[in-house]
Protein backbone atom coordinates (compact mmCIF):
# COMPACT_ATOMS: atom_id res chain seq x y z
CA UNK A 1 0.00 0.00 0.00
CA UNK A 2 1.29 3.37 -0.86
CA UNK A 3 1.42 6.48 1.42
CA UNK A 4 -1.16 7.70 -0.24
CA UNK A 5 -3.98 5.54 1.26
CA UNK A 6 -5.04 5.25 4.54
CA UNK A 7 -8.00 3.99 6.80
CA UNK A 8 -10.17 7.05 7.13
CA UNK A 9 -13.42 7.31 9.37
CA UNK A 10 -15.85 9.54 8.11
CA UNK A 11 -18.68 10.47 11.01
CA UNK A 12 -21.90 12.37 10.05
CA UNK A 13 -25.44 11.74 11.02
CA UNK A 14 -26.97 12.91 7.92
CA UNK A 15 -26.40 9.80 4.84
CA UNK A 16 -26.03 11.88 2.03
CA UNK A 17 -23.28 14.37 3.08
CA UNK A 18 -21.51 11.21 4.59
CA UNK A 19 -22.00 9.56 0.87
CA UNK A 20 -20.48 12.63 -0.68
CA UNK A 21 -17.65 12.77 1.83
CA UNK A 22 -16.92 8.61 2.05
CA UNK A 23 -17.44 8.94 -2.39
CA UNK A 24 -14.55 11.43 -2.51
CA UNK A 25 -12.29 9.62 -0.18
CA UNK A 26 -12.31 6.39 -1.86
CA UNK A 27 -11.94 8.32 -5.69
CA UNK A 28 -8.81 9.00 -3.60
CA UNK A 29 -8.28 5.24 -3.66
CA UNK A 30 -8.67 5.06 0.28
CA UNK A 31 -10.19 2.81 2.18
CA UNK A 32 -13.49 4.40 4.54
CA UNK A 33 -15.32 3.23 7.21
CA UNK A 34 -18.40 5.46 7.99
CA UNK A 35 -20.46 5.94 11.60
CA UNK A 36 -23.55 8.18 11.93
CA UNK A 37 -23.16 9.18 15.38
CA UNK A 38 -20.64 9.90 17.86
CA UNK A 39 -20.93 6.58 20.00
CA UNK A 40 -20.20 4.33 16.57
CA UNK A 41 -17.53 6.92 15.93
CA UNK A 42 -15.67 6.52 19.46
CA UNK A 43 -16.63 2.40 19.39
CA UNK A 44 -14.60 2.24 15.96
CA UNK A 45 -11.91 4.48 16.53
CA UNK A 46 -10.94 1.67 19.90
CA UNK A 47 -11.21 -1.53 17.50
CA UNK A 48 -9.63 0.01 13.95
CA UNK A 49 -7.53 2.71 15.44
CA UNK A 50 -7.88 4.67 11.98
CA UNK A 51 -5.33 6.65 10.01
CA UNK A 52 -7.69 9.86 9.85
CA UNK A 53 -11.04 10.64 11.34
CA UNK A 54 -13.39 13.15 9.20
CA UNK A 55 -15.71 14.14 12.07
CA UNK A 56 -19.21 16.56 11.56
CA UNK A 57 -19.82 18.79 14.74
CA UNK A 58 -23.66 18.94 15.12
CA UNK A 59 -24.36 15.46 15.61
CA UNK A 60 -27.76 14.40 18.03
CA UNK A 61 -25.86 12.26 20.19
CA UNK A 62 -22.80 13.35 21.44
CA UNK A 63 -21.02 15.84 19.53
CA UNK A 64 -18.17 16.35 16.92
CA UNK A 65 -16.36 18.75 19.50
CA UNK A 66 -17.04 15.92 22.20
CA UNK A 67 -15.50 13.00 20.40
CA UNK A 68 -12.46 14.43 19.37
CA UNK A 69 -11.93 16.00 22.69
CA UNK A 70 -12.51 11.99 23.84
CA UNK A 71 -10.22 10.87 21.00
CA UNK A 72 -7.06 13.25 22.17
CA UNK A 73 -7.33 12.15 25.75
CA UNK A 74 -6.62 8.31 24.95
CA UNK A 75 -2.72 8.19 24.35
CA UNK A 76 -3.87 5.14 21.79
CA UNK A 77 -5.87 7.60 19.95
CA UNK A 78 -3.85 10.73 20.87
CA UNK A 79 -2.00 11.47 17.42
CA UNK A 80 -4.78 10.14 15.12
CA UNK A 81 -5.73 13.20 13.05
CA UNK A 82 -9.17 14.71 13.24
CA UNK A 83 -10.84 17.01 10.49
CA UNK A 84 -13.74 18.40 11.91
CA UNK A 85 -16.53 19.62 8.97
CA UNK A 86 -20.04 21.78 9.48
CA UNK A 87 -22.46 23.36 7.94
CA UNK A 88 -23.73 25.50 10.93
CA UNK A 89 -20.73 26.37 13.37
CA UNK A 90 -18.71 27.92 10.99
CA UNK A 91 -18.55 31.34 12.64
CA UNK A 92 -14.41 32.31 13.08
CA UNK A 93 -15.12 31.21 17.09
CA UNK A 94 -16.10 28.11 16.31
CA UNK A 95 -13.59 27.19 13.89
CA UNK A 96 -11.37 28.24 16.90
CA UNK A 97 -13.24 26.51 19.58
CA UNK A 98 -13.05 23.38 17.44
CA UNK A 99 -9.24 23.61 17.04
CA UNK A 100 -8.14 24.56 20.60
CA UNK A 101 -10.43 21.55 21.76
CA UNK A 102 -8.26 19.11 19.56
CA UNK A 103 -9.23 18.86 15.79
CA UNK A 104 -6.24 19.49 13.73
CA UNK A 105 -8.45 21.05 10.60
CA UNK A 106 -11.86 22.62 10.40
CA UNK A 107 -14.05 23.14 7.00
CA UNK A 108 -16.95 24.66 6.85
CA UNK A 109 -19.39 23.92 4.24
CA UNK A 110 -19.96 23.49 1.03
CA UNK A 111 -16.33 22.14 1.20
CA UNK A 112 -14.95 21.88 -2.48
CA UNK A 113 -13.27 18.33 -3.63
CA UNK A 114 -10.12 19.63 -3.87
CA UNK A 115 -9.71 21.45 -1.26
CA UNK A 116 -10.99 18.38 0.69
CA UNK A 117 -8.73 16.16 -0.79
CA UNK A 118 -5.93 18.36 -0.05
CA UNK A 119 -6.56 18.57 3.43
CA UNK A 120 -7.14 15.19 3.74
CA UNK A 121 -3.34 14.64 2.54
CA UNK A 122 -1.99 17.27 4.83
CA UNK A 123 -2.84 15.51 7.69
CA UNK A 124 -2.12 12.39 6.74
CA UNK A 125 1.54 13.54 5.89
CA UNK A 126 1.45 14.70 9.39
CA UNK A 127 0.32 11.49 10.76
CA UNK A 128 2.43 9.16 9.32
CA UNK A 129 5.63 11.95 10.16
CA UNK A 130 4.20 11.90 14.05
CA UNK A 131 3.98 7.79 13.66
CA UNK A 132 7.08 7.24 12.00
CA UNK A 133 8.33 9.95 15.06
CA UNK A 134 6.87 7.80 17.76
CA UNK A 135 7.09 4.73 16.47
CA UNK A 136 11.61 5.77 16.02
CA UNK A 137 11.78 6.97 19.92
CA UNK A 138 9.78 4.08 21.02
CA UNK A 139 13.19 1.83 19.27
CA UNK A 140 15.18 3.75 20.65
CA UNK A 141 14.29 3.74 24.20
CA UNK A 142 13.95 0.13 23.79
CA UNK A 143 17.14 0.00 22.24
CA UNK A 144 18.83 1.70 25.22
CA UNK A 145 16.96 -0.51 27.74
CA UNK A 146 18.33 -3.81 25.57
CA UNK A 147 22.53 -2.24 25.48
CA UNK A 148 21.69 -1.77 29.40
CA UNK A 149 20.83 -5.43 29.91
CA UNK A 150 23.63 -6.70 27.62
CA UNK A 151 25.98 -4.53 30.17
CA UNK A 152 24.56 -5.92 33.35
CA UNK A 153 24.56 -9.01 31.61
CA UNK A 154 26.66 -11.41 34.55
CA UNK A 155 28.05 -13.57 32.16
CA UNK A 156 28.96 -13.95 28.41
CA UNK A 157 26.30 -16.31 27.37
CA UNK A 158 23.78 -14.17 29.45
CA UNK A 159 24.89 -11.28 27.40
CA UNK A 160 24.29 -13.14 23.86
CA UNK A 161 20.82 -14.09 24.90
CA UNK A 162 19.80 -10.85 25.74
CA UNK A 163 20.91 -9.58 22.29
CA UNK A 164 19.12 -12.15 20.67
CA UNK A 165 15.40 -11.66 22.42
CA UNK A 166 16.15 -7.57 22.21
CA UNK A 167 16.65 -8.26 18.38
CA UNK A 168 13.57 -10.06 18.28
CA UNK A 169 11.68 -7.40 20.57
CA UNK A 170 13.02 -4.51 18.32
CA UNK A 171 12.40 -5.68 15.00
CA UNK A 172 9.93 -8.00 15.42
CA UNK A 173 11.60 -10.83 13.50
CA UNK A 174 13.68 -14.21 14.29
CA UNK A 175 16.98 -12.94 15.70
CA UNK A 176 20.66 -14.22 16.12
CA UNK A 177 23.49 -13.28 17.87
CA UNK A 178 26.78 -14.51 17.38
CA UNK A 179 30.10 -13.69 18.98
CA UNK A 180 33.38 -15.35 20.69
CA UNK A 181 34.09 -15.62 23.99
CA UNK A 182 36.91 -14.40 25.97
CA UNK A 183 38.41 -18.08 25.63
CA UNK A 184 37.75 -18.24 21.90
CA UNK A 185 34.52 -20.08 21.56
CA UNK A 186 32.41 -19.08 19.15
CA UNK A 187 28.40 -18.85 20.42
CA UNK A 188 25.41 -18.48 18.97
CA UNK A 189 21.80 -17.37 20.63
CA UNK A 190 18.37 -16.98 18.41
CA UNK A 191 15.32 -15.77 19.42
CA UNK A 192 11.78 -15.39 18.10
CA UNK A 193 9.44 -12.52 19.39
CA UNK A 194 8.26 -13.15 22.51
CA UNK A 195 10.48 -16.04 23.12
CA UNK A 196 13.17 -16.89 25.15
CA UNK A 197 16.81 -17.32 23.68
CA UNK A 198 18.27 -20.71 23.06
CA UNK A 199 22.08 -21.69 22.50
CA UNK A 200 22.06 -22.93 18.95
CA UNK A 201 25.20 -25.31 17.41
CA UNK A 202 27.35 -23.11 15.34
CA UNK A 203 30.52 -24.32 13.21
CA UNK A 204 33.85 -22.33 14.80
CA UNK A 205 34.50 -20.36 10.99
CA UNK A 206 30.82 -18.84 10.94
CA UNK A 207 31.99 -15.34 11.90
CA UNK A 208 35.00 -15.62 9.24
CA UNK A 209 32.53 -16.09 6.99
CA UNK A 210 30.06 -13.96 7.20
CA UNK A 211 32.95 -11.19 7.28
CA UNK A 212 33.90 -12.24 4.01
CA UNK A 213 30.35 -11.53 2.99
CA UNK A 214 30.45 -7.90 4.17
CA UNK A 215 33.59 -6.53 6.69
CA UNK A 216 36.37 -8.27 5.79
CA UNK A 217 39.13 -7.79 8.30
CA UNK A 218 38.08 -3.75 8.03
CA UNK A 219 36.98 -2.21 11.63
CA UNK A 220 33.65 -0.51 11.49
CA UNK A 221 29.95 -1.52 10.84
CA UNK A 222 28.48 -3.14 8.07
CA UNK A 223 24.92 -4.33 7.42
CA UNK A 224 24.01 -6.69 4.55
CA UNK A 225 21.54 -8.87 3.04
CA UNK A 226 21.60 -12.72 2.28
CA UNK A 227 19.26 -14.94 0.97
CA UNK A 228 18.27 -18.12 2.07
CA UNK A 229 20.85 -20.08 0.28
CA UNK A 230 23.43 -17.99 0.50
CA UNK A 231 22.85 -18.19 4.22
CA UNK A 232 22.60 -21.79 4.44
CA UNK A 233 25.83 -22.19 2.30
CA UNK A 234 27.62 -20.31 5.68
CA UNK A 235 25.30 -21.58 8.20
CA UNK A 236 24.64 -25.00 7.06
CA UNK A 237 22.99 -26.15 10.61
CA UNK A 238 20.62 -23.00 10.49
CA UNK A 239 16.77 -22.92 10.50
CA UNK A 240 16.28 -20.39 8.13
CA UNK A 241 12.96 -19.52 5.82
CA UNK A 242 13.67 -16.27 4.23
CA UNK A 243 16.20 -14.07 3.78
CA UNK A 244 18.16 -12.52 6.10
CA UNK A 245 19.21 -8.81 7.12
CA UNK A 246 22.46 -8.45 9.64
CA UNK A 247 24.85 -6.31 10.77
CA UNK A 248 28.81 -6.97 11.68
CA UNK A 249 30.86 -4.98 13.64
CA UNK A 250 34.15 -4.46 14.98
CA UNK A 251 35.52 -2.42 17.12
CA UNK A 252 39.37 -2.23 16.61
CA UNK A 253 41.23 -3.88 13.50
CA UNK A 254 42.34 -7.05 14.48
CA UNK A 255 39.25 -7.84 17.29
CA UNK A 256 36.79 -10.37 16.36
CA UNK A 257 33.53 -9.01 14.83
CA UNK A 258 29.88 -9.57 16.30
CA UNK A 259 26.95 -9.90 14.78
CA UNK A 260 23.64 -9.24 14.85
CA UNK A 261 20.90 -10.57 12.11
CA UNK A 262 17.04 -11.06 11.79
CA UNK A 263 15.13 -13.11 9.38
CA UNK A 264 12.64 -11.24 6.82
CA UNK A 265 10.49 -11.38 4.00
CA UNK A 266 11.09 -8.18 2.79
CA UNK A 267 13.97 -5.99 3.16
CA UNK A 268 14.04 -3.55 5.98
CA UNK A 269 13.23 0.07 5.75
CA UNK A 270 15.97 3.03 6.13
CA UNK A 271 14.77 3.21 10.08
CA UNK A 272 15.28 -0.47 10.78
CA UNK A 273 18.43 -0.68 9.23
CA UNK A 274 19.96 2.44 11.29
CA UNK A 275 18.44 0.60 14.23
CA UNK A 276 19.84 -2.61 13.58
CA UNK A 277 23.39 -0.48 12.98
CA UNK A 278 23.17 1.06 16.36
CA UNK A 279 22.68 -2.33 17.97
CA UNK A 280 25.41 -3.88 16.23
CA UNK A 281 27.59 -1.16 17.63
CA UNK A 282 26.00 -1.80 21.09
CA UNK A 283 26.43 -5.27 20.43
CA UNK A 284 30.21 -4.89 19.63
CA UNK A 285 30.94 -2.29 22.86
CA UNK A 286 29.06 -4.85 25.19
CA UNK A 287 31.20 -7.54 23.77
CA UNK A 288 34.34 -5.82 24.06
CA UNK A 289 33.86 -4.74 27.98
CA UNK A 290 32.79 -8.78 28.60
CA UNK A 291 36.15 -9.42 26.99
CA UNK A 292 38.05 -6.71 28.60
CA UNK A 293 36.40 -7.47 32.30
CA UNK A 294 37.58 -10.80 31.83
CA UNK A 295 41.08 -10.57 30.53
CA UNK A 296 41.74 -7.96 33.85
CA UNK A 297 40.08 -9.95 36.00
CA UNK A 298 41.71 -13.37 34.91
CA UNK A 299 45.27 -11.22 35.31
CA UNK A 300 44.13 -9.71 38.85
CA UNK A 301 43.41 -13.37 40.28
CA UNK A 302 46.61 -14.85 38.29
CA UNK A 303 48.45 -11.93 40.17
CA UNK A 304 46.24 -12.85 43.70
CA UNK A 305 47.08 -16.35 43.63
CA UNK A 306 50.78 -15.53 42.48
CA UNK A 307 51.28 -13.64 46.46
CA UNK A 308 49.51 -16.27 47.87
CA UNK A 309 51.42 -19.66 48.85
CA UNK A 310 52.16 -21.59 45.88
CA UNK A 311 51.29 -24.79 48.45
CA UNK A 312 50.13 -25.93 51.86
CA UNK A 313 53.26 -27.46 53.42
CA UNK A 314 52.33 -30.87 54.92
CA UNK A 315 52.16 -30.77 58.99
CA UNK A 316 52.66 -34.39 60.62
CA UNK A 317 49.76 -33.99 63.63
CA UNK A 318 47.74 -30.95 61.30
CA UNK A 319 45.43 -31.23 58.62
CA UNK A 320 44.97 -27.92 56.74
CA UNK A 321 42.90 -26.78 54.05
CA UNK A 322 42.73 -23.66 52.34
CA UNK A 323 40.62 -21.53 50.32
CA UNK A 324 40.93 -18.19 48.46
CA UNK A 325 37.83 -17.19 46.52
CA UNK A 326 38.44 -13.33 44.78
CA UNK A 327 34.80 -11.47 44.60
CA UNK A 328 32.48 -12.13 41.56
CA UNK A 329 32.22 -8.42 39.95
CA UNK A 330 35.62 -7.25 41.21
CA UNK A 331 38.67 -7.24 39.03
CA UNK A 332 40.73 -5.82 40.99
CA UNK A 333 43.49 -7.56 43.77
CA UNK A 334 42.55 -7.58 47.25
CA UNK A 335 44.23 -7.92 50.25
CA UNK A 336 43.04 -11.20 52.07
CA UNK A 337 46.08 -13.31 52.65
CA UNK A 338 47.02 -16.98 54.33
CA UNK A 339 50.14 -18.10 55.50
CA UNK A 340 50.84 -21.47 56.91
CA UNK A 341 54.86 -21.89 58.13
CA UNK A 342 56.28 -24.80 59.66
CA UNK A 343 59.10 -23.41 62.65
CA UNK A 344 60.50 -26.90 63.94
CA UNK A 345 58.23 -28.86 66.39
CA UNK A 346 55.53 -25.73 65.62
CA UNK A 347 53.48 -24.61 63.26
CA UNK A 348 52.54 -20.39 62.32
CA UNK A 349 48.97 -20.26 61.08
CA UNK A 350 48.21 -16.73 59.73
CA UNK A 351 45.20 -15.12 57.80
CA UNK A 352 44.88 -11.28 57.04
CA UNK A 353 43.12 -8.64 55.09
CA UNK A 354 44.78 -5.53 54.05
CA UNK A 355 41.78 -2.75 53.73
CA UNK A 356 41.02 -1.91 50.43
CA UNK A 357 41.06 -3.62 46.72
CA UNK A 358 43.91 -2.09 44.60
CA UNK A 359 47.38 -3.16 43.25
CA UNK A 360 48.48 -0.67 46.22
CA UNK A 361 46.08 -3.00 48.69
CA UNK A 362 47.96 -6.47 47.20
CA UNK A 363 51.49 -4.64 47.39
CA UNK A 364 51.17 -4.20 50.78
CA UNK A 365 49.58 -7.67 51.82
CA UNK A 366 52.80 -8.68 50.20
CA UNK A 367 55.11 -6.74 51.96
CA UNK A 368 53.20 -7.84 55.18
CA UNK A 369 53.93 -11.68 54.47
CA UNK A 370 57.41 -11.16 53.85
CA UNK A 371 57.67 -8.98 57.02
CA UNK A 372 55.85 -12.10 58.89
CA UNK A 373 58.37 -14.75 57.48
CA UNK A 374 61.00 -12.45 58.25
CA UNK A 375 59.76 -12.12 61.80
CA UNK A 376 60.24 -15.80 62.86
CA UNK A 377 63.92 -16.43 61.58
CA UNK A 378 65.65 -16.20 64.84
CA UNK A 379 62.95 -15.68 67.57
CA UNK A 380 59.34 -17.32 67.47
CA UNK A 381 56.94 -14.80 69.48
CA UNK A 382 53.46 -14.02 67.74
CA UNK A 383 53.06 -11.47 69.81
CA UNK A 384 56.67 -9.84 68.82
CA UNK A 385 55.94 -10.73 65.13
CA UNK A 386 52.67 -8.64 65.46
CA UNK A 387 54.36 -5.79 66.31
CA UNK A 388 56.54 -5.65 63.71
CA UNK A 389 53.66 -5.32 61.13
CA UNK A 390 51.97 -2.78 62.61
CA UNK A 391 55.37 -1.12 62.56
CA UNK A 392 55.73 -1.59 59.32
CA UNK A 393 52.06 -0.79 58.33
CA UNK A 394 52.38 2.48 60.59
CA UNK A 395 56.00 3.09 59.00
CA UNK A 396 55.94 2.65 55.06
CA UNK A 397 51.85 2.52 54.73
CA UNK A 398 50.76 5.41 56.95
CA UNK A 399 46.70 5.35 56.88
CA UNK A 400 46.20 2.12 55.93
CA UNK A 401 44.59 -0.56 57.67
CA UNK A 402 44.73 -4.78 57.99
CA UNK A 403 43.34 -7.23 60.40
CA UNK A 404 45.34 -10.74 61.50
CA UNK A 405 45.49 -13.66 63.55
CA UNK A 406 47.93 -15.57 63.79
CA UNK A 407 47.92 -18.81 65.40
CA UNK A 408 51.35 -21.01 66.35
CA UNK A 409 49.93 -24.49 67.23
CA UNK A 410 52.28 -27.39 68.78
CA UNK A 411 50.31 -30.35 66.74
CA UNK A 412 51.87 -33.09 69.18
CA UNK A 413 50.10 -31.31 72.12
CA UNK A 414 47.81 -29.18 71.16
CA UNK A 415 49.63 -26.56 72.84
CA UNK A 416 48.40 -22.96 70.84
CA UNK A 417 49.32 -19.12 71.19
CA UNK A 418 46.87 -17.04 69.49
CA UNK A 419 47.38 -13.42 68.76
CA UNK A 420 44.41 -11.63 67.05
CA UNK A 421 44.86 -7.99 65.65
CA UNK A 422 41.57 -7.02 65.16
CA UNK A 423 40.34 -9.97 63.06
CA UNK A 424 37.38 -11.93 63.28
CA UNK A 425 38.43 -14.44 66.01
CA UNK A 426 38.98 -17.90 64.91
CA UNK A 427 36.16 -20.21 65.48
CA UNK A 428 36.44 -23.59 67.49
CA UNK A 429 34.04 -26.02 65.83
CA UNK A 430 32.39 -28.44 67.29
CA UNK A 431 29.18 -29.52 68.99
CA UNK A 432 29.61 -26.50 70.64
CA UNK A 433 31.08 -24.34 68.41
CA UNK A 434 31.83 -20.62 69.44
CA UNK A 435 34.58 -17.83 68.84
CA UNK A 436 37.31 -17.20 70.36
CA UNK A 437 36.96 -13.61 72.28
CA UNK A 438 40.22 -12.70 73.00
CA UNK A 439 41.70 -9.53 70.51
CA UNK A 440 43.85 -6.77 70.10
CA UNK A 441 43.61 -3.30 68.20
CA UNK A 442 44.06 -4.12 64.35
CA UNK A 443 46.83 -3.21 62.36
CA UNK A 444 47.99 0.44 61.50
CA UNK A 445 46.27 2.44 64.00
CA UNK A 446 48.03 3.27 66.85
CA UNK A 447 51.70 1.69 69.07
CA UNK A 448 50.14 -1.33 70.61
CA UNK A 449 51.12 -4.16 72.80
CA UNK A 450 49.70 -7.33 71.47
CA UNK A 451 48.98 -10.19 74.13
CA UNK A 452 48.47 -13.75 73.74
CA UNK A 453 46.24 -15.99 74.65
CA UNK A 454 47.49 -19.51 75.23
CA UNK A 455 44.86 -22.32 74.94
CA UNK A 456 44.88 -26.27 74.52
CA UNK A 457 43.17 -27.68 71.25
CA UNK A 458 42.19 -31.05 72.19
CA UNK A 459 42.50 -34.50 69.93
CA UNK A 460 40.86 -33.87 66.61
CA UNK A 461 39.88 -30.23 67.13
CA UNK A 462 39.21 -28.38 64.59
CA UNK A 463 39.67 -24.32 63.66
CA UNK A 464 38.40 -22.33 61.32
CA UNK A 465 39.84 -18.88 60.29
CA UNK A 466 38.12 -16.54 57.71
CA UNK A 467 38.10 -12.94 56.46
CA UNK A 468 35.17 -10.74 56.48
CA UNK A 469 34.88 -11.24 52.67
CA UNK A 470 32.78 -14.49 53.71
CA UNK A 471 30.08 -13.46 56.03
CA UNK A 472 29.48 -9.55 55.21
CA UNK A 473 26.65 -8.78 53.56
CA UNK A 474 25.03 -5.34 52.72
CA UNK A 475 21.47 -6.26 54.13
CA UNK A 476 22.19 -8.23 57.18
CA UNK A 477 23.79 -7.75 60.30
CA UNK A 478 27.15 -9.15 60.98
CA UNK A 479 26.50 -10.92 63.96
CA UNK A 480 23.74 -13.15 61.93
CA UNK A 481 26.20 -14.05 59.72
CA UNK A 482 28.55 -14.98 62.37
CA UNK A 483 25.79 -17.02 63.57
CA UNK A 484 25.20 -18.61 60.56
CA UNK A 485 29.23 -19.70 60.11
CA UNK A 486 29.05 -20.87 63.94
CA UNK A 487 25.53 -23.32 63.04
CA UNK A 488 27.91 -24.36 60.40
CA UNK A 489 30.45 -25.21 62.32
CA UNK A 490 28.56 -27.57 64.79
CA UNK A 491 28.88 -30.28 62.21
CA UNK A 492 31.78 -30.13 60.21
CA UNK A 493 31.84 -33.80 59.86
CA UNK A 494 34.97 -35.95 58.74
CA UNK A 495 35.44 -34.57 55.16
CA UNK A 496 37.47 -30.99 55.54
CA UNK A 497 37.26 -30.03 52.31
CA UNK A 498 33.84 -30.97 51.91
CA UNK A 499 33.25 -28.72 54.83
CA UNK A 500 35.15 -25.74 53.15
CA UNK A 501 32.79 -26.04 50.06
CA UNK A 502 29.62 -26.21 52.00
CA UNK A 503 30.60 -23.56 54.38
CA UNK A 504 31.50 -21.18 51.39
CA UNK A 505 28.26 -22.13 49.15
CA UNK A 506 26.10 -21.39 52.46
CA UNK A 507 26.80 -17.39 51.94
CA UNK A 508 26.62 -17.93 47.69
CA UNK A 509 28.37 -15.18 45.29
CA UNK A 510 30.31 -12.89 47.60
CA UNK A 511 31.40 -8.79 46.97
CA UNK A 512 34.58 -9.33 48.60
CA UNK A 513 37.64 -11.60 48.38
CA UNK A 514 37.35 -14.42 50.78
CA UNK A 515 40.12 -16.29 52.30
CA UNK A 516 39.32 -19.49 54.63
CA UNK A 517 41.43 -21.63 56.71
CA UNK A 518 40.76 -25.20 58.35
CA UNK A 519 42.72 -27.21 60.45
CA UNK A 520 42.14 -29.78 62.32
CA UNK A 521 44.71 -31.37 64.75
CA UNK A 522 44.99 -35.06 64.12
CA UNK A 523 46.81 -36.71 67.33
CA UNK A 524 49.30 -39.73 67.30
CA UNK A 525 49.60 -41.76 65.67
CA UNK A 526 49.72 -39.09 62.97
CA UNK A 527 47.30 -39.64 59.95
Amino acid sequence: MSDAVATVLVVDDVPTKRYILASWLRRAGHRVVEAGGGEEALALVARLRPDLVVLDVRMPDLDGIQVCETIKANPASASIPVIQVSGNAVSAADRAEGLERGADAYLSEPIQPDEFAATVQAMLRYYRARQRAERMAERLGLLAEITLGMNEAEDFDRLLSVAAEGGSRLLGRYARALAITPDGKLRRYAARPGEKAVARPVHPDTLLRLSDLSLGDAAGVQTFEVDRHTWETVVPDSDVRNRLAGVLCRTKHGRPPAYLGVETEASLDGDELSLLRQFGQALALAVDSARAYAEEHTIALTLQRSLLPERIPQIPGLRIVVRYQPAVDNVEVGGDFYEVLPLGERVLVALGDVQGHSLHAATVMAELRNALRASVIDEVDPARSMGLLNAVLRRYHPGMTATVCLMLIDPATGETEIVNAGHIPPLMAGKDAAYHGFGNLLLGVADEQYRVDRVRLPGDATVLLFTDGLIEDRDKLLDESLEIARQQAEDVGDDLQGFCDRLIATFGAREDDVALVALRRVPPPYG
